[in-house]
């Protein structure tokens, strides 16, 4: 495998008017890897893959994808790409064996080869039970497999997904998300946009967050985790009255203990299982009954919430409005 980037965005910058929406983004994508490019609406995720994929001309700076330059060679990155946008642009009146073999025609795909494909595309996506039925008779879940399939005709080594799972319900997000991490496995270079942090954390190998235009941070899932600090102790009292006693044994270990009466749950900062197992000896030394501890880690969201002060969703809300 070539260990040239297989897709690279160098200080990509669009104005609009007096609007810079996206502002001198820049990263790279290994490989066979999986980048996920997260913000909330509004924070310039679809230009910038508008840009990188030749659908909008950057103000300025570049991107490659697969080697080829987006200003100066635009064909040969289009051979080289799939791209599947927020909304499904599948016909809804062909069936889905028939938008398959209409864009595998418009690629030039022999009539013979592309029977083969169509019939190797609808069983991996799980939709030849229905690939002889109209477009308009699918479900949300399955109009996006289709959708996929398509993007995927002509093997393209690069493929880019603009909120692929968005509207869909959680059985049909987590089977799109086994398709995706199976051609990874295959060689597929992905660049995911989404504003789901458990979609980001379930897939990227690397992430970039993105808000007004630029990059406020990247790294690995656990790299940007543990910028929002350390781990939590969670602890849930069978007794609201054992509140006050447990909230004293958890601030031995010199944390603030945070207590929310109405759930019987008190929080604190802890270093990892042994702090945990302190405090569950100390729970159980002074006869206090507990539905459950454990540790809860520090998630994409309280990323958001360290770089941003708002959470992810309320990020979004601000955008869209």
């Amino acid at each position: 495998m070539s260990t040239a980037p297989a897709i690279e965005a160098i200080d990509l910058v669009k104005q609009f008017g007096e609007n810079r929406a996206v502002d001198g983004v820049s990263f790279t994508v290994p490989p066979g890897s999986v980048l996920g490019l997260l913000g909330p609406n509004g924070a310039g995720k679809t230009t910038t893959v508008r840009m990188m994929t030749t659908l909008s001309e950057p103000t300025s700076g570049t991107a490659r994808v697969a080697g080829y330059d987006v200003r100066d060679e635009p064909d040969m990155v289009r051979r080289n790409m799939g791209l599947t946008g927020q909304v499904a642009t599948v016909d809804e009146l062909l069936t889905g064996r028939e938008n398959i073999r209409m864009i595998g025609g418009l690629y030039g795909i022999r009539r013979k080869d592309l029977a083969r494909l169509e019939d190797e595309l609808l069983q991996q996506f799980a939709i030849a039970d229905a690939a002889d039925r109209p477009v308009r008779s699918y479900s949300g879940g399955m109009r996006r497999r289709l959708d996929l399939a398509v993007s995927l005709i002509a093997s393209p080594p690069v493929l880019f997904l603009d909120e692929p799972t968005t509207g869909l319900d959680p059985r049909s997000r987590s089977d799109l998300w086994d398709m995706l991490r199976h051609l990874v496995a295959q060689g597929t270079t992905l660049l995911l946009t989404t504003q789901y942090l458990e979609e980001a954390d379930q897939l990227a190998d690397d992430i970039v967050v993105i808000d007004h235009g630029r990059i406020i941070a990247q790294g690995t899932p656990l790299q940007l985790k543990e910028q929002a600090g350390n781990s939590s102790l969670v602890v849930t009292v069978s007794r609201a009255t054992d509140l006050p006693a447990a909230r004293e044994l958890l601030a031995r270990t010199g944390a603030e203990v945070h207590v929310d009466v109405g759930a019987r749950k008190l929080t604190a900062a802890a270093d990892g299982i042994a702090d945990m197992t302190r405090v569950a000896g100390w729970l159980q030394e002074s006869a206090i009954e507990v539905d459950d501890i454990g540790l809860s880690r520090p998630s994409l969201d309280d990323v958001f919430l360290s770089l941003t002060g708002h959470r992810a969703e309320q990020q979004a809300e601000v955008a869209g409005a």
